[in-house]
């Protein structure tokens, strides 16, 4: 019986990666432009952590993470989510002495025990930013810009910004009460997820994507509408930073967080073309995270986008692997000189393939086809005999003999001067 992998735990393939290397290259790129610097916390974290931090009713907590007892009967946990991590890290470094500003971000794989779909999966890969040490609205608005200018950059205008406010510690309590009582007559309609968290998390019902859910919370009470004048005016100045800055956004005031800790400002990007699973950035303010988990009473804000859905929102075009240039040869001298001329090249930065087998020129010339390089070479004996052979540039089928000299190869090949 062969051997497969786990299921919800996928290979990325060749032909995936140059894509996730885009994400990946252009979230560094364009965070590193607002400041923000990248740290590396990592997978495995003590249970208690987790159970902190996103709160012992959530599911996550309850029924998807990865948690086990180590040989040093230590209770530890695969990270189900960045933030956690991160602050922590903020926390035992003492990362605000060195600057009472924390701009970070970071990328790699979390776990979650759930079933898989498309777009989501047991071990599922986040890129995330936390901003720790302001509460001024000015920087829920830079990060909210910041996520939006990642997403054109990487070519997808489609996913919309929806933002709302949770209120704070002041006003929920109170909001929390007013949504219970309005869904007490109501229990009968909901989820049995929703009814588990009526008491613990109600404000879940309000984004639960069952129908009967959607319908018993026609007409609930909006946060907007119960939030103190601080938290009312922290998100009129957000909108206002937000316009300023040209950022277009939707408000979605039943759009709500499934973790504990946030606060004040949420939001979201959503698309419509990965069905239900709209959502494929999410974040928020978490204004005292950082002193629940013993560090200084700092206030703190990020988000976490799904590199997997964006992926899936990615165009194919584009992604392959293409070569600068593919050396073809006939004879066992030019053979030689193929693997020497080659081998100077890839030190000068050019990108080269070859056939290993010394198969005939038609077969190696539809390899070259298959890799679409840029331009081949064909070297024989005549050609070593003269010292130079014809370079082809594909896309144009224009060609030029060039020496047989990597340094000039090289000049041609990354100049695309080839003269008729």
């Amino acid at each position: 019986m062969a051997l497969t992998g786990i299921k919800g735990f996928n290979d990325i393939l060749p032909g995936e990666v140059r894509k996730w290397q885009h994400v990946e290259a252009t979230a560094r790129r364009v965070f590193e432009t607002y400041g923000f610097a990248e740290i590396r916390v990592p997978v495995l974290e003590k249970t208690e952590l987790f159970a902190r931090s996103i709160g012992d009713a959530t599911d996550i907590v309850e029924k998807e993470m990865y948690s086990f007892v180590d040989k040093g009967e230590n209770a530890i946990t695969l990270r189900p989510e960045g933030t956690a991590g991160v602050i922590r890290a903020f926390i035992e470094h003492k990362l605000h002495v060195v600057d009472s500003v924390a701009k970070l971000y970071y990328m790699g794989p979390m776990f979650r025990y759930e079933r898989p779909q498309k777009g989501r999966y047991r071990q599922f890969h986040q890129i995330g930013v936390e901003v720790a040490g302001v509460s001024d609205p000015k920087v829920d608005a830079q990060v909210l810009t910041m996520l939006c200018h990642f997403f054109a950059e990487i070519g997808l205008t489609e996913p919309r910004l929806q933002i709302n406010s949770l209120g704070c510690h002041d006003c929920r309590p109170e909001y929390r009460r007013k949504l219970r009582d309005f869904l007490r007559e109501r229990l009968g309609s909901l989820c049995d997820d929703c009814k588990r968290r009526y008491e613990t998390n109600p404000l879940r019902a309000l984004d639960c994507k069952s129908a009967g859910c959607k319908e018993a919370t026609v007409g609930a009470p909006s946060v907007l509408d119960n939030l103190c004048a601080g938290c009312d005016e922290h998100f009129a100045r957000t909108k206002g930073y937000l316009d300023a800055a040209g950022t277009v956004y939707e408000i979605n005031p039943r759009m709500v967080r499934g973790l504990d800790y946030y606060t004040r400002t949420t939001f979201e990007l959503v698309t419509q073309q990965l069905g239900s699973q709209s959502a494929v950035a999410a974040g928020g303010r978490y204004d005292r995270l950082i002193e629940e988990l013993g560090g200084p009473a700092y206030p703190g804000i990020g988000f976490a986008l799904g590199v997997e859905r964006v992926v899936l929102l990615l165009d194919d075009e584009g992604y392959g692997r293409r070569p600068d240039l593919f050396i073809a040869f006939h004879g066992e001298s030019a053979g030689n000189e193929t693997f020497r001329l080659m081998s100077r090249l890839q030190r000068l930065g050019v990108t080269v393939e070859i056939d290993y087998e010394g198969k005939s020129l038609k077969s190696q010339m539809r390899r070259a086809d298959k890799f679409k390089a840029r331009y081949t070479l064909i070297i024989g004996e005549d050609e070593l005999s003269k010292g130079a052979a014809a370079l082809k540039e594909m896309d144009t089928g224009t060609q030029s003999e060039v020496a047989l000299d990597p340094e000039r190869i090289a000049e041609v090949v990354r100049g695309g001067t080839i003269l008729p």
